[in-house]
């Protein structure tokens, strides 16, 4: 074994903690995906009845009663930071609470050695931090003057809001209230934002900068300006069910929700005694974008006969194909080696065809063997989020040995020639890719495996 993967290089994940649909602790959320339910039958499960929640939404008030498990010296400090924390941000926050208690990390590091990456969306601007703004500027017929907003609407918007809207504030505030005094990143890339900040993450760990980083991912497609660009990338579906792979699929369905885990080195994981969940083994992203064409015009937007884009498919599968080979090699593994893919399952007509044409191409005979799971079945897509939830819930598989049914996959779509795992007791493996894309033709992998010493 070189070096580079001695116990002082490896990595393992020693935390985890999950915000979303499907449950606001670890046991929640395995609970609801061992057991097949979907975001909405957990809400009826977990919620009373008097109360009435919207699939895909966390059953999460954003209040210091929804951060169980912090101690007293962190809870004063939480609940003055909850001002300046939008709904995003306090996901994320309450996702890496948990993911430290879990680790039982606190007092066991240098504080200078301990960073934090998150990944994030664009977070949206919400309307009603303009309303009394809009308000001072309209006049009595509700006609908005524009001349005023200077000198009469600027003056009604609160101080501060900019700082609830800033992407980089739920890696901010998990520093600050942790006084966790490393480099702390945000990553801004979409649905590849998870398994880039554990790649940033690994790389100070593995340089000797860091001992140890909270790692996680919080985002939303809930929103009205989320959900905006969402329909505008991609197709949303017009009821609440994602359908990854399924022919009858109609595209991705809304959801929230935030993940992280806590990665260190194998050394000071072992000399502590600390349970490990697994071992990040390598990672890789690519993106794959259209050049111009004859005519001058991108390429991206080109549509086949039927009507649909086509070639943004094709630059998105050879993304995911190139990010799932970089990982592969780096990891040292073959296809054989690989337990089950959690997929990025959008369940969208071209990003599946796309992903399942990316799999063949890497996997070949194997790309219809190996099992694969879609967490968004259950969740929908939180976007940043999603890729978080869905490594935690692979992570899960691992520790309990078994993987989860993409739900709503009852019909085959011949150009999806893979195989989605449709029973509870299918074996998880010892290893799993988790791929995430997003539709301009980025994409990211991260390799992980049980521990073995």
């Amino acid at each position: 074994m070189s070096d580079l993967y001695n116990d002082r290089k490896r990595i393992v994940i020693t935390g985890l903690g999950v915000v979303c649909s499907a449950g606001r602790t670890i046991d929640q959320f395995w609970s609801s995906l061992a057991g097949g339910r979907t975001q909405s039958e957990h809400a009826a499960a977990t919620t009373p009845s008097s109360i009435a929640m919207t699939p895909g939404v966390a059953d999460f008030s954003g209040t210091i009663e929804d951060f169980p498990g912090v101690p007293d010296t962190k809870r004063q400090a939480i609940r003055k930071g909850l001002k300046l924390m939008n709904r995003e941000t306090r996901l994320g926050v309450a996702a890496g609470q948990q993911a430290l208690a879990d680790a039982g990390t606190m007092g066991q590091f240098d504080p200078q050695r301990f960073g934090v990456c998150f990944g994030a969306d664009n977070v949206s601007v919400m309307p009603e931090d303009f309303q009394r703004g809009i308000t001072a500027c309209s006049s009595t017929a509700g006609e908005f003057d524009f001349a005023r907003w200077g000198t009469e609407g600027l003056e009604q918007i609160a101080p501060l809001w900019i700082l609830k809207c800033l992407p980089n504030m739920p890696a901010c505030h998990l520093a600050i209230i942790n006084d966790l005094q490393g480099p702390t990143n945000t990553i801004t890339q979409r649905d590849v934002s998870a398994n880039i900040a554990i790649a940033e993450a690994c790389r100070g760990i593995r340089s000797g900068e860091l001992d140890a980083a909270l790692v996680g991912a919080t985002g939303t497609t809930l929103h009205a300006f989320s959900l905006m660009h969402a329909q505008l990338e991609d197709e949303v579906a017009g009821n609440v069910l994602c359908r990854p792979f399924d022919k009858r699929r109609t595209g991705s369905a809304p959801g929230e929700g935030a993940a992280a885990i806590v990665l260190e080195n194998a050394q000071s994981a072992l000399r502590r005694g600390a349970p490990i969940y697994g071992e990040v083994v390598a990672w890789g992203a690519s993106s794959c974008v259209g050049s111009a064409n004859r005519t001058g015009k991108s390429e991206i937007g080109r549509t086949s006969a039927d009507g649909r884009d086509t070639t943004r498919s094709r630059s998105c599968r050879k993304a995911m194909a190139s990010a799932l080979r970089q990982t592969i090699r780096r990891a040292g593994w073959s296809p054989a080696n690989v337990g089950h893919i959690h997929a990025h399952g959008l369940g969208t007509w071209q990003s599946d065809i796309a992903e399942a044409q990316a799999i063949g191409e890497v996997f070949g005979e194997s790309g219809p063997i190996v099992p694969i799971v879609a967490a968004k079945s259950y969740l929908g897509n939180s976007a940043a989020g999603a890729g978080m939830l869905e490594l935690v819930s692979s992570v899960l598989s691992l520790k309990y040995g078994h993987l989860f049914p993409v739900l709503n996959y009852e019909v085959p779509d011949p150009a999806c020639a893979i195989r989605p795992v449709v029973d509870c007791d299918e074996p998880a493996g010892t290893s799993f890719l988790n791929l995430n894309a997003f539709g301009r033709g980025v994409a990211s992998c991260v390799a992980i495996s049980t521990w073995a010493a």
